[in-house]
């Protein structure tokens, strides 16, 4: 059932719970503009209900077809959007569907789109405004933890970790959090940060590790995922040092499985970290809490890169291609080695590209 309030003011607590009879229809709002209702059909309570504006899921091969046509049929006019397989819009939602089997719909129309389109006829379900009832787990207190910086040559590694409740979740309804992977914009991962950390209830915390930091670390740890699960286990020992600013407690923290045994993160917790049960899964970003880490780690990340282009006075490209390669040599230079490990990782090949050593044969990666 949609997040309802009562449009005369503060509604009845009890009145969403015990209503069963609901459907969706077109009210007037404050200054005449249209809204969207949930008229109840048992009482006549009338609430308001906050419009979906972004909505994504995973289609098959066959649905995904099924949907080209649908929208090709209605005249939807198609665009060009990098990594999609297609892209089409209209006045009122643009909807992608990405080479990785993901489906993005976005614009004043969403709602409409899934309910009367893409529920019906292609994913033969009906969920929109229903997730909560259908999986009540998504509204647990919790902590969710992720990084950034892990394949940027370039720049520190960062990790940060995020506590949601209820309130916060639903008060994030409109924001449009998601994983900072999907979110291209510098300028809209600070927007989304900046709102994430001033959310009431909502607490935060970031470990960044800089260049030199990481190089030591690297050098006596000789692996990168015993480093994520040092910071990873730093970040929920901070916040569970600040539970006393959560309410209700969290019951578990989330983070994405980075190692092919999960207790990597457990080894590396102490004793405020091991009072929380810890979930570790594949795609951990598709929940909100860890959608919300890995926007203030990335926030976190591009402003760290940003001061220390100002202070070397270099352009330091994100990730590892051959503009990055181009970079480190260019710096490597100018400035010599030992300043290009305070910018950089210096276990990647590109370090030693840079400095024209010759680099170990590649090593092919086998599944345990």
């Amino acid at each position: 059932m949609p997040e309802a309030r009562w449009k005369g003011g503060a509604a009845p607590p009890d009145i969403a719970a015990r209503c069963p009879y609901q459907r969706q229809v077109h009210g007037e709002g404050q200054g005449g503009r249209k809204i969207p209702d949930v008229l109840c059909a048992g009482c006549d309570y009338n609430f308001c209900v906050k419009p979906l504006t972004i909505y994504t899921c995973k289609l098959t091969a066959e649905q995904a077809s099924a949907l080209g046509a649908a929208l090709a049929a209605r005249n939807w006019q198609t665009r060009e959007v990098p990594y999609a397989r297609f892209a089409f819009e209209s006045p009122k939602a643009n909807v992608v569907f990405y080479e990785s089997g993901k489906l993005v719909v976005q614009g004043k129309g969403t709602a409409e789109f899934v309910e009367f389109l893409l529920e019906p006829e292609i994913l033969k379900q009906a969920k929109v405004g229903y997730e909560t009832v259908l999986n009540p787990e998504l509204l647990l207190p919790r902590i969710g933890v992720d990084e950034s910086g892990k394949g940027d040559f370039f720049g520190p590694l960062c990790i940060a970790g995020v506590y949601v409740n209820e309130a916060v979740i639903k008060s994030w309804a409109d924001l449009g959090v998601r994983d900072s992977k999907n979110i291209s914009s510098a300028k809209k991962i600070g927007e989304l940060a900046e709102k994430i950390r001033k959310t009431p209830g909502c607490v935060v915390n970031v470990v960044a590790i800089g260049n030199e930091a990481y190089n030591r670390l690297y050098a006596k740890m000789k692996s990168v995922n015993a480093m994520l699960a040092w910071g990873h286990a730093r970040v929920i020992e901070n916040l569970m040092g600040l539970r006393y600013q959560m309410d209700p407690p969290p019951v578990k923290a989330i983070s994405d499985q980075f190692a092919a045994s999960k207790d990597v993160i457990e080894k590396a917790l102490m004793a405020a970290g091991r009072e929380i049960e810890l979930v570790q899964r594949h795609k951990a970003e598709e929940d909100i809490a860890v959608a919300a880490a890995s926007i203030l780690a990335r926030d976190e990340f591009v402003k760290g890169l940003a001061r220390l282009e100002k202070q070397f006075a270099i352009k330091l490209p994100k990730g590892a291609s051959a503009a990055v390669d181009a970079a480190a040599k260019e710096l490597v230079e100018a400035r010599g080695v030992e300043d290009l490990a305070r910018v950089s990782k210096m276990h990647f090949r590109t370090a030693l590209r840079a400095q024209g050593l010759p680099e170990p044969p590649k090593t092919e990666w086998k599944k345990r």
